[in-house]
């Protein structure tokens, strides 16, 4: 059935089954319930309607319609969004999913608002004027009342359009309180008038930023508002420690995991981890205010683990809570049986079993995350070498680092003082969201990088690239016991991940060796200039690999095929002299350098 026709059907079965049924069938989760939640980011209706079919097998109780459907929910007065945000919630009641949410990101940007409201200097809002909450809460009243089908909302009131801190007011002095005065105003339509579960939802780019969420939490009007709050601080890597405040907080809270890998392969790549899920998991569990998770399914497009290898991850979510006495060895087994056979299991294990190694000496380099959104670009990208490092959240700030290496290394003073380029030091990186490092002068000026961290990060490469190679040979010795479509699949995910793993080691030795090179005569050796040129040629041969790839690759926000582009933009630039000559308005110090074979 072709995925038009499949759309058309969907459609026609959600209107029926909406014709039949009232809005009182499906209510919101009471307190006591466990929360076991699936997070939906992509439009593609027929890929989300792939994820909604399997949830009863995880006893999904609790769906989140988010990003590209219904991000803020004033997308509802969208009509194809909420034409498609309808679908699907309608699908996921008549699969038994009973509370379906919709996400929120309050307040939005400042031209939303009407400009009689706008009276506080600069034009920002007079969050003392009561006819502007008025209008605040009929805006929301007319929102909801587009989705009566809805059981809750998901509301971000951190990292907003127009900041409310930013917003003038001469009651609410501080940035906790004006946090708080949003998050009840909304609260008293949901909760209040509309009976609907509400879930503030909270991440922190700062130890200041997360002063306001935990202050305004305090706040709260309202004892029925739940909290979600990230695996770990700020954003998705592998290598950040567990959220600090997640279920520390006198408020029932749910965890939000990413299991889809934002950051870390996009399920485009082999990222299939049950013991990092457990190791997290079992943490949180043991915190007082855990009541459930809601857990990421894509990263838009068709990038959904449902149905694929990634899945293992939603699998390892789910029956730990059932059953904590299960090992990552069990969950593994019970997965790969029940998704292919036993006769596999042995092979397909130890390729799924790599997974974490591969993408953290790959993606991220020397315990920090190298890639944006797993992309490669390890420059211009500013969020390396600031925002996104853990020693961001580590104190004290040092990580060891095995993949061959097996030492320990200050995130500060010697991984991001030699990776960073000296732009991203200059003030071209979000330095301002790390005062301490600066502080303590664990930064300095200048190229850093040198040909002993350009080994280390070939090791680290070259670690990567074997683990992938293996985990590809586990599995060609499954191809007598799987289908052919299961074989493929299997082989091209691993294929793919060898790929990306052997264009990663060729395009990381030509950026940071180049960045030495560059430094001058008395840094360009014999061994430098002898990696520089074989890099050149690596790279080149393995984007031709990649651009020439004719199989089907799920594309979301990465797109796989365009890792080529960017690493040929880089031989470009080394071969001609054509490096930008500057990065966030700082110099770069390449412009106009060749490499000369």
């Amino acid at each position: 059935m072709s995925k038009k026709i499949f759309y058309l059907i969907l459609i026609y079965f959600c209107l029926f089954s909406c014709s039949q049924k009232s809005n009182n069938n499906n209510k919101p989760l009471s307190i006591d319930e466990t929360v076991k939640g699936w997070i939906i980011l992509s439009d593609n209706v027929h890929e989300d309607s792939l994820v909604i079919e399997k949830s009863s097998e995880y006893d999904i109780n609790h769906l989140q319609i988010s990003h590209h459907l219904i991000h803020d929910l004033r997308h509802v007065r969208d009509t194809e969004r909420l034409r498609k945000a309808e679908i699907l919630t309608n699908y996921a009641h008549s699969q038994g999913i009973q509370e379906v949410a919709l996400w929120d990101r309050s307040l939005y940007e400042l031209d939303y608002y009407p400009d009689q409201f706008k009276t506080g200097p600069n034009g920002t809002i007079d969050l003392d004027d009561t006819a502007f909450w008025e209008w605040f809460k009929e805006d929301y009243r007319e929102m909801l009342n587009l989705a009566p089908n809805i059981q809750g909302l998901i509301l971000t009131f951190i990292e907003t359009g127009a900041r409310v801190e930013d917003q003038y007011s001469e009651k609410f002095k501080t940035n906790q309180e004006k946090l708080a005065l949003v998050v009840n105003a909304v609260a008293s339509v949901v909760i209040g008038e509309y009976g609907l579960n509400l879930y503030a939802r909270t991440f922190s780019y700062t130890y200041e930023e997360y002063e306001n969420i935990i202050g305004a939490i305090k706040l709260f009007e309202y004892p029925e508002i739940r909290l979600m709050m990230k695996e770990t601080p700020h954003d998705f890597f592998l290598t950040h420690p567990n959220d600090m405040f997640a279920g520390t907080i006198n408020r029932p809270t749910i965890i939000e995991f990413d299991v889809a890998g934002e950051f870390n392969g996009q399920g485009v790549i082999a990222n299939t981890w049950p013991e990092y899920i457990l190791k997290r998991w079992t943490d949180y569990l043991g915190r007082d205010n855990i009541i459930g998770y809601a857990a990421r399914t894509d990263r838009y497009g068709d990038t959904r683990i449902i149905g694929r290898p990634s899945e293992i991850n939603l699998f390892a979510l789910k029956s730990y809570l059932d059953d904590r006495s299960l090992t990552a060895d069990d969950i593994y087994d019970e997965f790969i049986i029940k998704t292919y056979n036993e006769e596999a299991l042995p092979f397909i294990k130890n390729a799924f079993k790599n997974s974490y190694d591969i993408v953290t000496s790959v993606l991220y380099t020397l315990g920090t995350s190298t890639a944006n959104h797993s992309k490669l670009n390890y420059d211009p990208y500013t969020s390396h070498w600031a925002r996104h490092v853990s020693g961001k959240w580590l104190d004290p700030p040092v990580v060891f680092i095995k993949h061959g290496i097996n030492r320990e290394f200050h995130y500060w003073t010697d991984i991001i003082n030699t990776l960073a380029p000296d732009w991203a030091k200059a003030g071209g990186s979000q330095l301002d969201e790390i005062p301490w490092v600066t502080e303590n002068g664990w930064l300095t000026r200048g190229e850093n990088m040198n040909e002993e961290y350009l080994m280390y990060i070939i090791t680290e490469k070259e670690y990567g690239v074997n683990l992938a190679e293996a985990s590809l040979n586990e599995i060609i010795k499954t191809k007598q016991y799987l289908s052919d479509e299961q074989y493929q699949k299997l082989y091209d995910y691993f294929y793919r991940t060898l790929i990306t793993a052997r264009l990663h080691k060729a395009v990381s030795t030509l950026y940071f060796g180049f960045r030495i090179y560059a430094r001058g005569t008395s840094y360009q050796t014999a061994n430098l200039i002898d990696l520089l040129s074989k890099s050149l040629g690596q790279t080149k041969e393995i984007s031709g690999i990649i651009n020439n790839y004719n199989k089907d690759v799920p594309i979301g926000q990465w797109n796989w095929k365009e890792d080529a582009e960017m690493a040929l933009q880089y031989c470009e630039w080394i071969e001609n002299g054509t490096w930008p000559s500057e990065t966030k308005g700082y110099q770069t110090n390449l412009n106009g350098i060749i490499f000369k074979n």
